[in-house]
């Protein structure tokens, strides 16, 4: 193909936060929002990024970055390359040259970033285009995408990271995945409803894994107590689809847990505006719990079908963004462009 436009969704942890690490199952949930990346055959390596206003950026002959980029927009483009070069050595084979258009403008909101697996999505997007773009675009190999986007999004967050982003990228809807294993597609409860709210103005999810990982190192056996916690819970989400009941009561158990893991370990998984809309949450019969690392981004909502309308409206006058999650988004697509 002369031209392909690939998308994938952002993700949400509804469970397993932590304890996915630890090979723990984790149930994640894919979102509405998705990375867009259209590459073309063009006479030179080109890249746009909107967002970044940068422009069109000028790409190595090999399409590398160029060395003169400014250091701060070279660091949020690493992901870009480091995808360009695991297909490349994956393949066997350069791309190339390229018209490059990452956009993943869906996954902010008045200039934050709203915490649901933005480079996650980039990476699976880009990494079906550098393949669709190579081929005829029959066959869609998702085995072969996660591989070489979860080493891409590893290798940039310097190592770490479970790989559930990625597997709820390319799969779509209601997975659970556990490190080193295929994703069973799951459903979620009749009568539940999750959906997800804003809860700050970003926070970094290497940040806070980096903090729980030196929490082990200097106390492992407070953090095997702790994980351990996690752990048994992530354990048994299997057997709590079995009714919303059963989630609602798995959540509020796993934000207790998540909670003793923030104190004890200095990582602010759970902030003060996580207890506010956790309060919230309760005096309408819900559960609120943190989503992925924690921290500023964005936390979840479990409730009763029926009460969803008036449930939204709760958190929208409490001044909070309401994201609506969705059950079916589908996962990573190629199309010709």
């Amino acid at each position: 193909m002369n031209a392909v436009r690939a998308s994938a969704p952002g993700k949400l942890f509804l469970l397993g936060e932590y304890a996915v690490l630890e090979g723990a199952p984790a149930l994640l949930i894919a979102a509405d929002q998705r990375a867009v990346v259209t590459a073309t055959s063009a006479p030179t390596w080109q890249l746009t990024a909107p967002g970044l206003g940068e422009g069109t950026i000028a790409l190595g002959s090999d399409g590398s970055l160029p060395p003169e980029l400014r250091e701060d927009v070279s660091q949020r483009l690493t992901l870009v390359d480091t995808v360009r070069r695991q297909v490349d050595s994956h393949l066997g084979f350069p791309a190339g040259p390229l018209e490059l258009i990452v956009d993943s403008t869906a996954f902010r909101h008045d200039g934050n970033k709203l915490g649901l697996g933005s480079s996650a999505a980039v990476a699976v997007a880009l990494t079906a285009a550098l393949i669709g773009v190579r081929g005829d675009g029959r066959g869609l190999d998702r085995d072969a995408i996660f591989r070489m986007a979860d080493e891409a999004h590893r290798s940039a967050q310097g190592g770490s990271g479970s790989g559930g982003d990625i597997a709820a990228s390319v799969r779509g809807g209601v997975i659970l995945y556990r490190r080193g294993h295929v994703p069973d597609k799951v459903a979620l409860p009749a009568g539940l409803v999750v959906f997800a709210v804003v809860t700050g103005t970003g926070s970094s999810t290497v940040d806070l894994v980096g903090q729980v990982a030196e929490y082990r190192r200097n106390r492992p056996d407070a953090y095997q107590r702790d994980l351990g916690a996690l752990v048994r819970l992530s354990e048994s989400a299997a057997a709590a689809l079995g009714s919303a009941t059963g989630v609602l009561a798995l959540a509020d158990e796993y934000f207790h847990a998540l909670a003793a893991l923030a104190q004890h370990s200095g990582a602010k998984i759970v902030s003060e505006r996580h207890l506010e809309l956790r309060r919230l949450a309760a005096e309408s019969g819900a559960v609120f719990k943190p989503s992925g690392a924690g921290g500023g981004d964005v936390g979840l909502v479990f409730g009763k079908l029926e009460d969803v309308d008036a449930l939204q409206s709760t958190f929208t006058e409490a001044g909070a963004l309401v994201i609506p999650v969705p059950t079916d988004s589908a996962g990573v697509k190629v199309e010709p462009a």
